[in-house]
């Protein structure tokens, strides 16, 4: 089993559920940070969800989070597991600029 640490940043500018990140079939992927930032003077709230394809259904596990003008907010503050064919997801309020990062553990087996 290899495993490999990793960022990813997304910027969004959409009010539509954008999938941030999915977990292959052979992936599981530990999230260990989420920061949101909102890049002017608009405050929107985000939400972000969990498509969990075992069980074909999503969850939300941060509603509707309110962000403040040109800052930065911290969504995840605790690991989240994505299994296989999991996926990541987030809504915003606005169609304004954010940016996302993601730092994560993908363990993939062989």
């Amino acid at each position: 089993m290899a495993n490999t640490y990793k960022f990813t940043g997304v910027t969004i500018a959409t009010t539509d559920t954008t999938n941030l990140l999915t977990a292959g079939t052979a992936e599981t992927i530990i999230l260990k940070s989420i920061i949101v930032s909102a890049k002017g003077s608009y405050t929107p709230t985000v939400t972000l969800s969990v498509t969990d394809d075992s069980a074909s259904a999503t969850y939300v596990i941060a509603d509707t989070v309110a962000m403040t003008a040109n800052d930065s907010e911290q969504i995840l503050t605790q690991p989240q597991v994505l299994e296989g064919g999991d996926i990541l997801k987030i809504a915003s309020s606005t169609s304004d600029s954010l940016d996302i990062g993601m730092s994560y553990l993908v363990l993939t087996r062989t």
